[in-house]
């Protein structure tokens, strides 16, 4: 199939702003650029304006821009435009009577007759995102994966009505997303994040449910309802009866929807309840929370007419996810497990109930309430060992729970989880951080390839000490 571009050339001789020149912010400005638009782009870090040169042939201070006449502004979910600031630039556009939208807005109207499928939640959204798209490979439909995972989505392809494209998206790029409906639309769960970025939480759960806005008779609702906010949207989705609703839980069966039975995901959609899989078997998808990202996917892509048997084998032959409860190694007994992704601890208890005999290394820049919320697992860690600014403090919650080490970095921290677990005989060295990367990394991705690169580490050392000794 030949690959086409985005066609943007609605914004041809248009003027558009572009703020903010990370990933998604410079493939936006680069392709509006490319379709002819007069871009005034840019970023107030000057290491991000120094990269754009090279693709850019100007780059504006929007601060300090005129913006009368600038139609919209395409900025990067990261820039805050309500809490706890505004960007100076996002006040001026707003009194320009500029929309301010994120780049993924840009591929929805580039391709409006296509299919869109969204997939949001605090928790285990990659992973959602990252499954359905592999399920949807065995529908014979063309289909690209992005958003907040992935390439930037000014960098998909151009697929026309037959595609589909399948995005994870964050509250904050929600809350810039006018344009699309989705087809089928994933709300895995709401637990407490980015408080500041929403102004609290009644502003957090307002932009996680914007997936469902404008959905209709002939879209889907497909929401996890084992939490208190997602049961109260539940209740107005189905209050309101505008699409099709499709609960899921882990807790109980629930009428109309999917849920587990034991490690078997039933789908009980038509009335009569019916097992998809045993997750079981599926040894990339650990962990109960694994089983509502499960079971979500299969609904979305069933939903999207593709054949039950087929979604079924697609899911026993899932890969993984880097960076989510990835399985790097297992040596002498010990595994080596990478959750870099799990930023706060409501991630981070999801690995807990997955994995057992746990040597956990944590610690990071926290997240607001901290590991509190982890103390139900405490007594199961055979040790934690603890890393960055978060360090001190998670010590102390620890304290007189369960023994500790601050490690200071991760390189230390592997090594001396790999050599306790291996002197005890065997267990789990789990990296599952309930922190952000950014004291110490680039980002969680970073971390995980630096832990991967440990415990290969520490793993040729112990063969090396083996081969000396004998």
């Amino acid at each position: 199939m030949t690959v086409r571009a985005l066609d943007l050339s609605a914004f041809r001789d248009r003027p558009v702003a572009v703020l903010g020149l990370g990933r998604s912010g410079l493939a936006a400005a680069t392709a509006l650029a490319a379709a002819g638009a007069r871009v005034l782009a840019w970023d107030d870090t000057a290491s991000a304006r120094a990269a754009a040169l090279h693709r850019l042939n100007m780059l504006v201070d929007l601060a300090d821009y005129d913006l009368a006449g600038v139609g919209m502004l395409v900025l990067s979910p990261g820039i805050p435009h309500t809490h706890p600031c505004h960007h100076p630039a996002v006040d001026k556009a707003r009194a320009a009577g500029a929309e301010i939208v994120c780049e993924v807005d840009l591929l929805a109207r580039a391709e409006p007759q296509a299919t869109f499928v969204a997939i949001t939640g605090t928790n285990g959204k990659s992973t959602t995102t990252a499954l359905l798209g592999h399920l949807l490979d065995g529908g014979g439909r063309p289909v690209a994966v992005g958003g907040n995972l992935g390439p930037p989505a000014t960098t998909m392809p151009a697929f026309g009505p037959d595609g589909i494209y399948v995005l994870e998206l964050s509250s904050y790029q929600l809350e810039l997303l006018p344009t699309p409906v989705f087809r089928a639309a994933v709300l895995l769960n709401v637990t407490p994040d980015h408080l500041d970025r929403h102004g609290g939480i009644a502003g957090y759960i307002a932009a996680k449910r914007r997936v469902f806005a404008g959905q209709g008779s002939g879209d889907t609702a497909i929401i996890g309802v084992d939490d208190e906010p997602c049961r109260a949207i539940h209740a107005d989705l189905v209050s309101a009866g505008r699409q099709r609703i499709v609960p899921v839980s882990l807790t109980g069966r629930v009428d109309g929807g999917l849920w587990l039975d034991g490690t078997a995901l039933v789908d009980g959609r038509d009335g009569a309840a019916r097992a998809v899989i045993d997750l079981a078997r599926v040894p990339t998808l650990p962990g109960r929370h694994n089983a509502q990202n499960a079971a979500a996917a299969y609904a979305a892509a069933t939903a999207l007419g593709l054949a039950p048997a087929v979604a079924a084998a697609r899911l026993a032959s899932f890969p993984g996810l880097a960076h989510r409860q990835e399985l790097v190694a297992n040596s002498g007994g010990v595994r080596f497990v990478n959750d870099s992704k799990a930023t706060n601890a409501g991630a981070t208890a999801h690995a807990m109930s997955a994995w057992r005999d746990i040597y956990w290394i944590a610690g990071g820049r926290a997240k607001e309430g901290g590991i509190a919320a982890l103390a139900e697992f405490f007594p199961a860690i055979r040790h934690a060992f603890l890393i960055g600014e978060a360090a001190d403090a998670f010590a102390a919650t620890l304290a007189g729970r369960t023994t500790s080490t601050r490690a200071g970095d991760l390189a230390t921290a592997v090594a001396l989880a790999a050599d306790m677990a291996w002197q005890a005989g065997g267990g789990t060295v789990l990296l599952s951080p309930a922190c952000a990367s950014f004291d110490q990394f680039r980002d969680f991705e970073a971390r995980g390839e630096a832990f991967r690169a440990a415990a290969s580490h520490a793993i040729d050392g112990r063969r090396a000490q083996g081969r000396a000794a004998s």
